[in-house]
């Protein structure tokens, strides 16, 4: 632990990576690929494409992410119905491509995503902006169902959301001689 984190940050940590151990391998692939390309933090196409149409999956992605700083700048103070269509149009619209690419399948993948892409302050408009992408008529029926039946009560009913930032980013780990090295 390090001399400034405090031992219940530490806990949120180990937290949060124990919930990111439970996604599926593809879901913990998707979500380290998009938050590298979310993030700025690698070149995506090289180290996650593996064919031509991963390949111009990752482009498409990267069109679409590009509006994740719009919407980093108009997150709401508050429930104005002015402040929300702007805000909530571009959210919604990146959710959808997400959902469609058939990785992120339930609500507690998208929070993990969502959250380190955008921020802790975007928890209270997740639930809207899941449900609105999750039920658009270019996901097959089976998929829209799955991932409606993946969001809790609690979560789409929550009076209150915390303000913590996330602390555990997942990233790519090499691999030399058996031995794991983070990047």
């Amino acid at each position: 632990m390090g001399a400034k984190m405090k031992p219940a940050e530490g806990a949120m940590t180990l937290a949060e990576m124990k919930e990111f151990a439970g996604f599926s391998a593809a879901t913990q692939r998707y979500v380290r690929r998009s938050l590298d390309i979310g993030l700025e933090r690698d070149d995506a196409l090289e180290r996650w494409s593996r064919d031509g149409t991963e390949a111009a999956s990752i482009r498409a992605q990267a069109r679409i992410y590009d509006r994740l700083h719009e919407v980093r700048a108009l997150m709401p103070d508050d429930a104005d119905l002015d402040s929300i269509e702007p805000f909530m149009a571009p959210l919604v619209t990146i959710a959808a491509f997400d959902l469609g690419q058939g990785r992120i399948t339930t609500f507690s993948a998208f929070r993990f995503l969502y959250e380190r892409l955008i921020g802790a302050e975007v928890r209270p408009w997740l639930p809207a902006a899941f449900c609105a992408a999750a039920a658009l008529p270019h996901l097959h029926p089976d998929l829209r169902r799955k991932l409606l039946q993946s969001i809790s009560e609690a979560a789409a009913t929550a009076s209150g959301w915390s303000n913590r930032q996330p602390a555990f980013f997942p990233q790519w780990v090499e691999k030399v001689d058996g031995t794991a090295l983070s990047n």
